[in-house]
């Protein structure tokens, strides 16, 4: 099927300027873009390319001004940026992904395999595990026993979901994520040695997570850790035993959630934020990179620094701290 610019607006709900008819190849950054390539504008400190670009075609707002752009083709849309996702989505689902079982690899008796998941090879697969339509368990993952995974889920090279856990519908599990690993519980003892509390809970992860590679969620003392519908985690994140993470949450890389803190829905958490134990954070809260986190939060703040605190707050404090030498000499 040929793509062009008038198929990629038809599915992207905008219209035409130019060439509908231009035939497009592929996507790219629109300062790297090339004939045959389609790009997009949605950050204005990347305006100035709608005039310089080689781009067949560019994903622009309804609003955006291109007096003077050459480009082949102009995609009007409402959402830039949301478009580029859904076009992408829509080009990645049409892809056939591998289907079957690679050998060698090892299931154990008993696991019913859909006809249309993938099993790649050097995979694990435990007892008891049941899979969902469509999964797909990449090279050298490791599936413990009595692991539930929903239709469509992915699971990257070198994953390892423990014993017990619960992945939802069209989830993914990047490279080097571990799911389900014993939560950081040691009793302190008389003599100055620490003994290993059993965590004998596990992990529910719920419908459309993404999990980054090498992101670690511990599982339970007892109970389950959670994480909800639709959140999202970067590369390199701990999420300790026994936390709750809501629904439509985004965490940035190197982010640390301590134990049994729960964390309501719609959040944004920079990179390198650290939550303390046992707090309850509410919803629809920004969190600047770095914060650190020591203190219940309720819903809609803007927070900041370390201890955080709301950014007019931080903001106003380092004011404050640049004119402490000037006040120190008087």
């Amino acid at each position: 099927m040929k793509i062009t610019p008038r198929l990629l607006a038809a599915m992207a709900g905008g219209s035409v300027e130019g060439d509908g008819e231009i035939e497009i190849k592929g996507f790219a950054k629109i300062e790297e873009a090339k004939p045959g390539d389609v790009t997009f504008i949605a950050n204005p400190k990347y305006a100035h390319h709608i005039h310089d670009t080689k781009a067949s075609a560019v994903l622009v707002s309804e609003d955006f001004d291109t007096a003077g752009a050459m480009v082949p083709a102009l995609i009007r849309v409402k959402d830039p940026y949301k478009s580029l996702a859904d076009l992408l989505n829509a080009f990645q689902a049409a892809k056939e992904g591998p289907r079957g079982i690679e050998q060698p690899c090892w299931i154990a008796d008993g696991v019913e395999i859909p006809e249309d998941a993938y099993i790649g090879a050097f995979a694990y697969v435990g007892k008891g595990v049941r899979l969902g339509k469509g999964v797909r368990i990449y090279p050298q993952a490791y599936v413990g026993e009595d692991v539930v995974i929903g239709d469509g889920s992915v699971i990257r090279s070198g994953a390892r979901i423990y014993e017990g856990c619960i992945i939802g519908k069209r989830c993914i599990i990047h490279s080097g994520a571990v799911i389900g690993a014993d939560g950081f519980g040691f009793a302190p003892c008389a003599d100055g040695s620490y003994e290993k509390i059993p965590q004998i809970g596990n992990v529910e992860i719920a419908d459309d997570v993404e999990i980054g590679a090498n992101t670690t969620v511990d599982r339970a003392t007892f109970g389950s850790t959670r994480v909800g519908r639709g959140t999202k985690l970067d590369n390199l994140i701990q999420v300790a035993h026994n936390v709750e993470i809501g629904e439509m949450n985004v965490f940035a890389a190197q982010t640390g959630v301590a134990g049994s803190t729960k964390i309501g829905n719609y959040n944004m958490v920079g990179g390198q934020v650290g939550f303390a134990g046992h707090l309850t954070i509410g919803s629809k809260n920004g969190f600047a990179a770095q914060s650190g986190v020591h203190q219940n939060i309720g819903d809609g703040h803007r927070i900041m620094g370390y201890p955080a605190v709301e950014a007019r707050q931080f903001m106003k404090s380092q004011v404050y701290i640049k004119r402490l030498e000037e006040l120190f000499r008087k």
